[in-house]
């Protein structure tokens, strides 16, 4: 069976962090796919930008 498992963080060290813990537990053979998009909007408050990091690992279970 094919699932998903999706991650979205602020930062992309916490990214990271949660998507290598998670492979962890997932044997290599059964990834199929990983998507990774990043999304930058600028804050209203003042002239920052937010980033939104996510992630989708497709893989066998």
């Amino acid at each position: 069976m094919i699932q998903v498992k999706v991650f979205d963080y602020e930062h992309e060290k916490d990214l990271e962090q949660d998507m290598n813990k998670f492979l962890k537990s997932v044997d290599e053979d059964s990834i199929v796919d990983i998507k990774y998009h990043v999304a930058a909007m600028p804050e209203e408050v003042d002239d920052e930008q937010i980033y939104c990091f996510s992630a989708m690992i497709v893989y066998k279970k």
